[in-house]
């Protein structure tokens, strides 16, 4: 790293460079504020303002005394870039990809018949209403709708509709590693709230929206990284909570939906303003780049205003090709398939793990959550052995270390043998940590 400038903007993209360049990673530390000042011959204050901008770009973190690092995800690095070396003759069950042989091919209106133009809606009709249909089915309100990108595309709208940078959202721990590197890339703060099957913990939700939360953000089901789902009575002590704090923004993940295998208990309509985000990409293919957001009439208001000022809608052939999904049934007893394959291949994994005295979870989605002594040990064991895990550093903020194990593809046959790999690896971890 040979970082230079003379003003903090200098500073900031010098090391932007040296990023880009590979000159430095993910996880290097930078020189201390005053080692760097003193070497470029600039006020201590001109680093630390370079600093504080690389950290609100997404692309540092600061640890106190540890100094200050590259966020182990930037947010200037590729999605390509991020996921971890996977060597050839491995396999690979990091990715959280869906099955493709399980995804629905997607229909595509007849381009004879298609001709949106600039003054059309934003909103396709039929999409609107097919995702009515399914948010009906779900206890959710759809008067107000909006068509987005995908989840992430709706959380960050809704996030940024409502929330400035430096206010604290909480966030369920552990839990995705992309909305924890949303969080950073907006500059706004996490706050964890431990998550078990069953959904957050009532106490530290409770604590946290006390402590100044502006903004909670719950996944209903197929919880990434735990598959934990929201229950029916976690729901009903999770509400008054809620209502207490009405000005609160909670914003509602549903990505796995109909794969999940149970049903939604939803939190919204407690607090005044909310958003509730259905997308398509687990079940029906992640490069159906679309998502229905139903919210407060504020708040989509806000979505649909700013989205005009930027890529204008989503586009109707997506639209349809989702409405379609929703509504076919031969597509429907394809999801119901994927569902039935999902739960067998996850409970396949969670038993035989149990079997070597190993605890998991995965109660619902393509994830299987492992709690482990020690990360590294785990990761690099299972490595050695041919297999490609996730590390749970990703998806953590103050909950104990793990792994994520994705089980969309995983087979009967490899299941023992992945088994025995992370029953070896966690007594290997256990051995390193005790010694």
């Amino acid at each position: 790293m040979a970082t230079t400038g003379r003003t903090a903007a200098d500073i900031a993209a010098s090391v932007e460079r040296d990023l880009h360049a590979r000159e430095l990673a993910p996880g290097d530390a930078l020189p201390p504020v005053r080692a760097l000042a003193a070497e470029l011959g600039v006020n201590a204050n001109t680093v630390a303002a370079a600093y504080r901008t690389l950290r609100e770009r997404g692309i540092v973190e600061t640890h106190g005394r540890a100094g200050t690092r590259i966020r182990a995800r930037p947010a200037t690095i590729r999605r390509n870039d991020l996921g971890p070396q996977v060597p050839p003759g491995t396999r690979d069950l990091s990715n959280g990809e869906p099955d493709p042989v399980l995804l629905p091919s997607p229909v595509f209106p007849e381009p004879s018949d298609w001709r949106p133009l600039y003054r059309d809606g934003a909103l396709y009709e039929p999409f609107a209403e097919a995702a009515r249909t399914v948010l009906r089915a779900g206890g959710v309100g759809g008067a107000h709708l909006a068509a987005t990108s995908g989840a992430l595309d709706g959380i960050e709208r809704a996030l940024t509709a409502h929330l400035r940078p430096g206010d604290q959202v909480a966030v369920e721990d552990p839990g995705w590693g992309n909305l924890l590197d949303l969080l950073a890339a907006l500059n706004l703060t996490p706050r964890p709230i431990p998550v078990d099957d069953d959904g957050p913990d009532p106490v530290a939700t409770e604590a946290a929206l006390r402590a100044g939360a502006r903004a909670m953000v719950v996944t209903t089901r197929a919880q990434n990284p735990t598959g934990a789902c929201v229950s029916a009575e976690r729901a009903a002590e999770l509400r008054p909570i809620l209502a207490a704090h009405p000005h609160v923004v909670l914003l509602e993940d549903d990505h796995g939906n109909d794969i999940s295998g149970l049903d939604m208990h939803t939190l919204t309509g407690v607090g005044i303003h909310w958003a509730h985000i259905r997308s398509a990409s687990k079940a029906y293919g992640p490069d159906l780049r679309c998502a229905v957001l139903a919210g407060d009439a504020v708040t989509v208001d806000r979505i649909g205003g700013r989205q005009r000022l930027g890529p204008g809608w989503v586009s109707h052939v997506l639209q349809h090709a989702v409405a379609h999904a929703w509504t076919d049934p031969e597509v429907a007893e394809r999801i119901r398939f994927a569902r039935r394959t999902y739960r067998v291949r996850r409970t396949r994994l969670i038993d035989a793990l149990r079997a070597r005295g190993v605890a998991s979870v995965g109660r619902t989605g393509i994830n299987v959550w492992i709690e482990v002594p020690d990360e590294t040990t785990a990761v690099a064991g299972l490595l050695a052995r041919g297999w490609v895990v996730a590390p749970g550093s990703r998806f953590r903020i103050t909950s104990a270390p793990g792994l994520r194990i994705t089980v969309a593809t995983l087979t009967a046959e490899e299941t023992e043998r992945l088994a025995d790999a992370v029953a070896l690896a966690v007594r290997t971890g256990v051995g390193r940590q005790t010694r």
